[in-house]
């Protein structure tokens, strides 16, 4: 049996779909990313400049680009920049690997066990919206004046992001991947650090980058309000002393 199209000799026309439009991109997306972060850089600095060339700032209570970049010359050129960086730097490096040690025992175990689970999830509730320098009194009162009462600040600072990223990046593995590891006998502590943690590596390289960022701030401020990091500065008693 013909369509009734057919029968009045009428024939469907095929929609008529408009050509895609070309998106016009703007001079400034065609530039390198570095670029543009250094346009927009300058031009911080020069209203920065501009301010204080207009207002005539008192430059101790506001200094100007060029004081800063001869302060920055000055500290590098006779060392003092350089040693604090090198303590800080050195000090943060400590407290990240034993943050990222805890962070990967606590991990490890909420994996393997719902106690475990319940344990993490119970320690971020209570312990990750502190701040990090918060818990610097009382590390004080266990380890003194010292760089280990530093380490331990950043450590805590730095575990609950890294826990928190790794233990999603574990919830999140496709299914499938786990179901296939096992059927071809891969289980326990290989079926952790062979398929979960390849699989949820996204999630780790975001936790570090925040666990980073905690441990800059931590230690920034715990030095600028303690004054000495042990028995020399680090970047935050420089800060303070100028």
């Amino acid at each position: 049996m013909r369509s009734s199209s057919s029968q009045t000799g009428v024939v469907a026309a095929a929609p008529v779909t408009a050509p895609p439009r070309r998106v016009r991109r703007g001079l400034w997306t065609r530039l390198p990313v570095w670029l543009r972060y250094g346009l927009l850089l300058a031009a911080l600095i020069g209203i920065w400049q501009l301010y204080i060339s207009l207002r005539d700032v008192n430059p101790l209570q506001f200094a100007s680009p060029g004081d800063v970049a001869r302060t920055f010359f000055d500290g590098w050129k006779d060392g003092t920049l350089a040693s604090t960086t090198l303590t800080t730097l050195r000090i943060l490096g400590l407290g990240m690997g034993f943050g990222i040690l805890a962070a990967a025992l606590l991990t490890a175990f909420a994996t393997v066990s719902k106690i475990g689970d319940d344990l993490l999830s119970l320690l971020t509730a209570i312990i990750n919206p502190l701040p990090g320098v918060a818990i610097l009194p009382l590390a004080i009162l266990w380890f003194g004046l010292s760089d280990r009462a530093l380490v331990f600040v950043i450590a805590n600072a730095v575990t609950w992001p890294i826990a928190i990223s790794l233990s999603t990046g574990f919830k999140t593995v496709n299914s499938t991947i786990i179901a296939v590891a096992r059927n071809i006998g891969v289980s326990g502590r290989r079926l952790m650090t062979d398929v979960l943690a390849p699989a949820a590596l996204p999630h780790v390289i975001s936790g570090l980058r925040t666990a980073w960022a905690f441990g800059w701030r931590t230690i920034i401020a715990a030095e600028l309000v303690f004054g000495v990091a042990g028995g020399e500065g680090g970047l935050g008693n420089f800060i303070n002393n100028a």
